[in-house]
C-alpha cells in the first residue's frame, strides 16, 4: 500500500483483537486504516449525530477557546478565516469572530456551501478533522491554496507517536470514523510538499503552519 503522504511503500500491521489492518509509513510516521474502514458520509453522520455539541455548553466553549488560544498569540490578528469541517456547529467561527476576525465556516454534511472556494484566507482553522480524510495530502494542499500570502494553517488531530504498540493501546483509532493519523514528521513532510512552515506544535494535537 502506498502512503498517501509521500507515496513510499507502507508497512501492514493488524490489530488482531478489533480485526483491524492498518499500513505505517516508515518515511513520514504516517498510519492509515486499510481503505475497506473508510466510512462514507452517511455513516460519519451517524457517529457524528452522537455527539454534544450544545453551543451553550460551558465545557464545548471551552474546548474550542483552548485551540483559539493556542493559535492567536502568535499570529498577526486575521481580517479572514475559514473553519473548514466545523461539523453541525459554527461556535468556532462565532467565537473568533469576537475577536473582530470575519470567520465563514464549512462542513461537508452538515454546512455543504462551498464558496469558501473562491475565496482567500488569512487563517484556515480545521479542527477534529484530518483523522476522517481519505485524502489527506489533497486536502492539505488544496486548504493551502486558499491561504492568503503569510496566510495561517491551523490543525488539531490526536498525534501519532510512532509506537505501534502504544498505538494499538490508544482509543482514538477506535473511532470508527478516524481512518488516517498524523505525527509531527507527517505534517513536516506535508508542509514541505505544500511551501508551509511549521510556526509551532504542542506536540500532542495541534499544530500552526505558516505560508511561506
Amino acid at each position: 500500500m502506498k502512503c498517501l503522504i509521500c507515496s513510499r511503500d507502507s508497512q501492514y500491521f493488524e490489530d488482531t483483537k478489533h480485526h483491524i489492518v492498518y499500513f505505517e509509513c516508515s518515511s513520514c510516521q504516517f498510519v492509515m486504516k486499510s481503505p475497506e474502514n473508510f466510512s462514507n458520509f452517511i455513516e460519519q453522520k451517524e457517529r457524528y449525530d452522537l455527539h454534544n455539541n450544545d453551543e451553550n455548553d460551558a465545557g464545548y466553549q471551552a474546548y474550542f477557546q483552548r485551540f483559539i488560544d493556542f493559535v492567536l498569540p502568535d499570529i498577526a490578528r486575521p481580517k479572514s478565516a475559514l473553519d473548514f469541517g466545523c461539523g453541525v456547529s459554527s461556535l468556532l467561527s462565532q467565537m473568533i469572530g469576537r475577536d473582530g476576525v470575519s470567520c465563514d465556516y464549512y462542513d461537508p454534511i452538515y454546512h455543504p456551501d462551498d464558496s469558501y472556494a473562491d475565496q482567500s484566507y488569512d487563517l484556515i482553522m480545521s479542527v477534529e478533522v484530518f483523522e476522517h480524510l481519505h485524502n489527506p495530502r489533497e486536502v492539505f494542499e488544496m486548504l493551502s491554496n486558499h491561504l492568503t500570502p503569510q496566510g495561517y494553517l491551523a490543525i488539531q488531530t490526536a498525534f501519532y507517536l510512532n509506537d505501534r504498540e502504544r498505538f494499538l493501546h490508544w482509543h482514538y483509532r477506535l473511532d470508527p470514523t478516524h481512518v488516517v493519523f498524523f505525527s509531527m514528521r507527517s505534517f513536516e513532510v506535508l508542509a514541505k510538499q505544500a511551501g508551509l512552515v511549521i510556526v509551532k506544535s504542542n506536540s500532542k494535537n495541534m499544530i500552526l503552519l505558516k505560508k511561506v
